[in-house]
């Protein structure tokens, strides 16, 4: 059978300005190219055998003890100039494997297209600045820019807690200690209250997955430090929700007033075809957080956020539909994008008729 060399898929996807490379047995390899998934047809199918010949000797020896003992592993790889994320797993007790790819060029806020008000995020002293959105929607590569401007500008230290590490900082004018899971620290909970000791300006949670996590993230928001995390959710109101809803109901009401306190801004993110569908561009809902937001929080009425939103835009905050309409009426998106992305679809229809 013909080989396939995980070096020449590297390749392609780095030509092809691909995302994403799947590899699992019974498949082509397959990239992820503007959200869309193509099968490499000129590549064999791969097998049970081949896919172990080419993605377990990428491990080391540690890493090949706990991907066996715990059946997947999340870790990063570098490829020349660039890196990629790794998601290996198990499926029908074959090896597979998902890897993002991560440019070693950090782009600036600008230059992704993203809100002009996140450039006051690089000045804030201290809280807590979410960004969310499904998987594979910029939510890293827009932490990455917001802490490279921080970087080339300010003299901070920068902590970043990662699962693996994704994008690599050059030397500016902060220091920056990045530490992986598994590699640098054994737990996020670990990780996190040892940060308080390591003299963090700013501190990077690569994702909150559980309520240890947020509690630690929203405490050293707390003690005056500027913390950035993200979280897999759809909107602002959910964004809140979820971080409430994590923990027990007991401890709910200080979750809230906790959070009302230390909470400055949620971005929510998806990224939508470009009008001409050559590449996707980020469309967003903004909260900032203010005395109304902050007494919503506490009370708990997050069906009152969508109202907030809607009547606070001098204050740059903004609906998602609000959003892909002007996107819409500048020509950056077509109609039928506007309308078919839209998480509130009874709202976008009042926006472009």
């Amino acid at each position: 059978m013909e080989t396939v060399k995980l070096e020449d898929l590297f390749q392609i996807a780095i030509e092809k300005n691909a995302s994403d490379i799947h590899i699992l047995p019974g498949y082509n390899p397959s990239v992820r190219i503007n959200g869309e998934l193509y099968p490499l047809r000129t590549y064999p199918v791969i097998d049970r055998d081949l896919s172990q010949k080419i993605l377990l000797p990428i491990l080391t020896d540690e890493q090949k003890g706990n991907f066996m003992a715990n059946k997947e592993i999340d870790f990063g790889y570098q490829y020349g100039d660039v890196r990629f994320r790794i998601n290996m797993y198990h499926i029908k007790g074959a090896v597979a494997a998902a890897f993002r790819l991560i440019t070693s060029n950090i782009r600036s806020i600008d230059a992704l297209g993203l809100p002009e008000i996140m450039h006051s995020f690089t000045t804030m002293r201290q809280g807590f600045v979410l960004i969310t959105g499904p998987t594979g929607e910029g939510k890293s590569t827009s932490l990455a820019a917001i802490l490279q401007e921080i970087n080339l500008n300010q003299s901070r230290h920068i902590l970043t807690i990662e699962d693996p590490i994704e994008y690599v900082y050059p030397q500016g004018k902060s220091i920056i200690s990045q530490r992986e899971l598994g590699q640098d620290t054994h737990g996020w909970s670990i990780a996190l209250k040892s940060a308080l000791r390591e003299d963090p300006d700013v501190v990077l949670v690569g994702e909150m997955r559980d309520y240890e996590t947020i509690q630690a993230a929203m405490t050293i928001a707390e003690t005056g430090h500027l913390v950035f995390s993200t979280l897999h959710t759809n909107s602002v109101p959910q964004t809140i929700d979820r971080i409430v809803d994590v923990f027990p109901p007991q401890q709910q009401n200080q979750v809230r007033i906790q959070l009302a306190s230390t909470l400055r801004a949620v971005i929510s993110q998806r990224l939508v075809p470009n009008v001409d569908n050559s590449g996707r561009i980020p469309g967003c809902e903004i909260l900032i957080s203010n005395a109304a937001v902050a007494s919503t929080i506490r009370e708990g009425k997050t069906h009152m956020i969508d109202n907030i939103l809607e009547t606070s835009s001098e204050q740059g905050m903004v609906t998602f539909e609000r959003y892909l309409s002007t996107m819409y009426a500048q020509g950056k998106i077509t109609k039928e994008v506007a309308l078919n992305y839209a998480i509130r679809p009874e709202q976008i229809k009042k926006y472009i008729s």
